[in-house]
């Protein structure tokens, strides 16, 4: 796998700070409502693991999988793979992404939330892409702004690959053109 980095992003250090200072800042905003973390999977399962243990508040957690990519770009279309085991009706949603990239799956996914009558719902992104947005949202927490890159680590895959790196880093482009 280490073959493949073109080059590393983000340490293991500064991830820790990074979920360190949404943490506390979460918590803060959060103190004395219903907090309900939803990550979408299977990206954001790292972060979120991360994120919750610096969450002092009361926090319920549950997962939601969708997709809008195949190999390194987005098809426009979100496919929902697995909803939330709980009713999200009157709860203050804080909703977990590794990557905001095109923003097509969080915005869908805000808008499904909306109309199942949650109290409020944000977005709390551990990067944030700007150069590739296609849809109209923007993160109320954002760990880390990255450049234009394919990014992989700390739960951001190729084709499945490279979840597992403690790190951030880029993928040499090699190995992702060979297709």
């Amino acid at each position: 796998m280490e073959k493949d980095i073109k080059e590393v992003l983000i340490t293991e250090e500064e991830i820790k700070e990074i979920c360190k200072r949404l943490g506390e800042q979460i918590s803060k905003d959060y103190e004395g409502k219903k907090l309900f973390l939803v990550s979408v999977l299977k990206g954001a399962v790292v972060f979120m693991a991360d994120l919750m243990r610096n969450i002092t508040c009361d926090c319920e957690i549950d997962f939601m999988a969708v997709s809008s990519y195949s190999g390194t770009k987005t098809t426009g279309v979100v496919k929902f793979k697995k909803d939330l085991d709980i009713n999200p009706e009157g709860c203050d949603i804080l909703l977990v992404e590794d990557i905001l990239d095109s923003g097509i799956t969080l915005s869908y996914l805000k808008n499904v939330l909306l109309q199942r009558h949650a109290n409020s719902i944000k977005v709390c992104t551990f990067l944030d892409k700007p150069a590739n947005r296609q849809a109209d949202i923007e993160a109320d927490y954002v760990g880390k702004v990255v450049p234009d890159e394919f990014i992989i680590g700390y739960g951001l895959d190729y084709n499945e690959k490279y979840r597992n790196l403690p790190y951030v880093g880029i993928l040499s482009p090699e190995v992702y053109s060979k297709k």
